[in-house]
């Protein structure tokens, strides 16, 4: 029996149903600002074709992982594109297998599983990605994997995060408690004051971003761009060699030579680490776990 085929107007109606591109830390704001208007024309050919909600994630998943190898083998411009694009057909392929078990009312809990994963995977690599780019772009003196370990300190923090809200859930179901805490928001909120206000300052800041997949191929991209401008990556001393001395700016006596993409992995560790800590305060301070 060939696949039914589905108007764009259906696949409104029945993937997207009202309150979607509402939910709180579920949905994405590239989500609801392009990438939920562009996803019903990929679930369409989707239903088409004939693809399973899991096979759509398997896809997701790829597309993930495809972009931190695309931003890691490379360090000019075209690998930065392609990473990006990568990252865009991930969100988009994020929205349509769900658009997809919802409309052949194939949901599963294998498919929630495998979407959870998925994205462990796809900002991982393109955190890991991103270390990779910046330990190719001089020799010296990182050029004996310190940019990479740097990126996997923040590859782990991003995983950690990830784990620590996750985990949650976990706790609560082997406590034998309902996955969501009673009091909705308010049960997210630490019980002091003062970390009540610390963590509304945090989400103001929205800092954190930084170290998402969305926004960090963004980050890369542009630059990618700067670099590209300043010509950075083409100095063949690099940009501090003759003119700083060993000190905060050095590596075991070496200048570091700097480029954007570089700075731009030190900001990515700084938040990844930072922001393990502050959200296990966070989580162990509130009602989450009550």
């Amino acid at each position: 029996m060939p696949p039914r085929s589905y108007t764009l107007k259906e696949i409104r109606e029945k993937g997207q149903p009202p309150g979607l591109k509402e939910r709180r830390n579920e949905e994405h704001w590239a989500g609801r600002l392009y990438a939920r208007s562009l996803s019903p024309f990929l679930t369409w050919i989707s239903l088409r074709i004939g693809f399973s909600p899991n096979q759509l994630t398997y896809l997701m998943i790829l597309s993930g992982i495809g972009a931190g190898v695309a931003f890691g083998v490379g360090t000019g411009l075209v690998s930065a594109i392609v990473g990006a694009l990568l990252v865009q057909l991930y969100l988009v392929l994020d929205c349509t297998d769900g658009e997809v078990a919802r409309i052949t009312g194939r949901t599963s809990i294998t498919g929630v599983y495998l979407d959870r994963l998925g994205h462990y995977f796809s900002e991982v690599a393109v955190v890991i990605g991103l270390g990779f780019r910046a330990e190719a772009q001089f020799d010296l003196p990182w050029g004996q994997g310190g940019w990479i370990m740097l990126g996997l300190a923040g590859a782990l923090g991003v995983a950690l995060i990830k784990a620590e809200t996750d985990n949650v859930v976990v706790a609560r179901a082997k406590s034998g408690l309902p996955a969501d805490p009673p009091g909705g928001d308010r049960a997210l909120r630490p019980t002091s004051p003062w970390l009540a206000l610390a963590r509304q300052a945090a989400s103001l800041l929205k800092f954190h971003r930084i170290i998402g997949a969305v926004e960090l191929s963004l980050l890369i991209l542009v630059a990618a761009v700067l670099d590209q401008v300043l010509g950075l990556p083409d100095l063949p001393n690099g940009l501090f060699a003759e003119y700083v001395e060993p000190g905060p700016l050095s590596y075991f006596g070496s200048p570091v030579e700097w480029t954007v993409t570089r700075g731009l992995l030190v900001a990515v560790a700084a938040v990844a680490v930072l922001q393990t800590v502050l959200h296990f305060v966070s989580i162990v301070a509130s009602r989450r776990l009550k």
